[in-house]
């Protein structure tokens, strides 16, 4: 069976978060099965266990604090953000092929574009000629459920980034489907292959 996909548009941050702590909940419990939120935010910055490493994050944009690995990044719309609730256990609980399995769902969801997604050692996520980043990936495992995610820069505003180090990094290195490819491209254009890579990946426990 294929884990079921909920598709919530465009949404705040707080609400989808809150969500998420209780399907994962509800996923420890076993009254829900593994399932993926797909979804753009509106503009926010997170933090994860990492912290922002003192930096002054932008003004004007809510913060919140948040469970996941990793540091400080934006999410804005024109960006794909996928929460994934997976029960770790059938899948061996390894967390790090869990991880690769996320990059690899986002390098599969972008080839159908012509784009060829890689993995770059060291550096958590998805990256074009090893140089730019095109996707986020930031998990969090309580009771060996993950939760949390990846976010793809499908057509957003990348000057964004510019306002601070997203992950740790130079804010240039931040890239888009849509820079990429030198044209515009929505969020719709981009789910049918997340969605097919969703199924390949994770119809059946690893």
């Amino acid at each position: 069976m294929v884990p079921p996909v909920l598709d919530l548009g465009r949404q705040p941050y707080e609400p989808v978060w809150r969500r998420m702590l209780e399907m994962r909940r509800d996923r420890k419990r076993g009254i829900l099965p593994d399932t993926l939120l797909l979804l753009e935010h509106e503009p926010v910055i997170t933090v994860g266990v990492q912290g922002d490493g003192g930096e002054p994050l932008p003004e004007g944009v809510p913060v919140y604090h948040v469970e996941r690995g990793g540091r400080a990044t934006y999410h804005g719309p024109g960006q794909l953000v996928g929460y994934p609730i997976v029960d770790l256990t059938p899948r061996g609980r390894d967390v790090r092929r869990y991880v690769r399995d996320l990059e690899e769902l986002v390098i599969r969801a972008i080839s159908p574009l012509g784009l060829s997604g890689v993995r770059v050692p060291g550096k958590r996520g998805v990256w074009i000629d090893a140089e730019r980043k095109i996707a986020s990936i930031g998990i969090a495992v309580e009771e060996w459920v993950a939760f949390h995610g990846f976010a793809l820069n499908v057509d957003l505003d990348l000057r964004a980034f510019d306002r601070f180090h997203p992950c740790g990094f130079e804010g240039r290195i931040m890239t888009s489907v849509a820079k990429e490819l030198g044209r515009p491209v929505s969020i719709e254009e981009v789910k049918p292959g997340l969605l097919a890579a969703w199924k390949e990946i994770f119809e059946t426990p690893a």
